[in-house]
């Protein structure tokens, strides 16, 4: 029996584990001290109401012979799909239902994927990045070529002809740096993966913090790009169901490569390997497209933007360069006086009690930058951005 030695080429802790053991130990030996935490993405409102009588409704209905659900469609109710459809034509963008697979939330998706692909495809990644699109691959023994997001280029690397690339991952709004692609851009990756017979994966968990309309919330408002896309999103930033866990994916009929169909591939993969989201969980998700739904959810959603802008008025009265936080629940920071990432990190934590998330942990051009989100409560972060402000003087 042979171990995966991928697993030797990544870090032996996961970035928000290791975050969490430095705030452990500060947190025992200074047990009067209240950490304010603004790092790790995890949301603090509870599920709207609509959600919640939802999944208290199907629940009873689990508890009923006539009503009772045993295992599911793998690939999600129709219910449920048919409401994402109806969310997708809002934005002009036409699926068939048989396009939409109901998840267990982005990240998941976003790692089984992988296995609809050769190990021997090359894979382009922007750097500073969500650690999950480099470590699943890594675990894989695909090979990566980074392409730089900095801040000449405002963390929006444009296609380079110069590489070559079979996978290629996109999120917009992006995590960490809160940078979105707007139509322009996006056509000029699609044309590219089009060109290149490359296959992009296009992160859109936090689209539902774009307010301008005349940015793409999702990658297929962009022509071509359903023969070079697959989009991945969730419940879990635009509605709160990061402890629910649902989310979906999108893979067009369309998609053809070595006269293989993806589409038909992950229905394969996904009736082999998954038993699929939970009923209650899927009506509750179903509750989000309500009247009343959009409404609680769009509450919420608000009361993080205003979180976001706190955050940006103090770091703008301080000549502090960021991006974020407008469309985006993440705010992306220059560390003053040119400190190290960690140094940061450590610094704002010993001092003033904030937890972020340092830059280096999502890449080498993360280095010597800030994530901070909007997530916490406005109690806390009100709390913080005043202590931001007396440090930062």
């Amino acid at each position: 029996m042979k171990a995966n030695q991928n697993y030797k080429n990544i870090a032996q802790s996961y970035l928000f584990s290791t975050i969490a053991k430095k705030v452990n130990e500060f947190s025992q030996k200074n047990p009067d001290k209240k950490i304010i935490k603004l790092g790790i993405g995890d949301v603090t409102l509870p599920l709207c109401r609509a959600v919640v009588d939802a999944l208290k409704s199907a629940s009873d209905e689990m508890g009923v012979k006539e009503t009772f659900h045993g295992y599911g469609p793998e690939q999600g109710y129709n219910f449920l799909k048919e409401e994402i459809q109806k969310y997708y034509q809002d934005n002009k963008v036409n699926l068939d239902i048989d396009e939409i697979f109901i998840s267990d939330g982005a990240k998941s998706d976003i790692g089984n994927i992988l296995d609809l692909f050769d190990k021997d495809n090359k894979v382009l990644v922007p750097d500073p990045v969500y650690p999950v699109y480099v470590d699943t691959n890594t675990m894989a023994g695909r090979e990566i070529e980074f392409i730089d997001a900095n801040a000449q280029n405002n963390f929006l690397p444009m296609p380079d002809n110069n590489i070559k690339a079979d996978i290629i991952y996109l999120c917009s709004p992006n995590n960490p740096t809160g940078a979105v692609y707007n139509k322009e851009q996006l056509k000029q990756w699609v044309d590219f993966a089009n060109k290149n017979n490359a296959i992009i994966l296009f992160d859109a968990a936090y689209e539902c913090f774009i307010t301008d309309s005349n940015l793409p919330r999702s990658i297929f408002e962009i022509e071509g790009a359903k023969t070079c896309a697959i989009e991945f999103c969730s419940f879990s930033k635009m509605a709160g169901f990061t402890g629910t866990r649902c989310g979906w994916t999108v893979v067009p009929k369309t998609l053809e490569f070595d006269d293989m169909n993806l589409n038909k591939m992950w229905l394969r993969r996904q009736t082999t390997k998954f038993n699929g989201v939970p009923y209650i969980v899927q009506k509750g998700a179903q509750a989000v497209f309500s009247e009343e739904g959009k409404k609680q959810i769009k509450e919420n959603l608000n009361y993080y933007k205003e979180n976001a802008k706190m955050i940006s008025e103090v770091l703008t009265k301080h000549n502090i360069w960021h991006i974020g936080g407008k469309h985006s629940p993440y705010i992306w920071l220059k560390c003053p006086n040119d400190m190290n990432s960690w140094d940061f990190f450590d610094y704002l934590l010993e001092n003033i009690q904030i937890v972020g998330t340092p830059g280096a942990g999502f890449g080498k051009n993360g280095e010597k930058y800030f994530r901070l989100t909007s997530f916490g409560s406005k109690e806390n972060t009100k709390e913080a951005v005043e202590r931001l402000d007396k440090f930062l003087n």
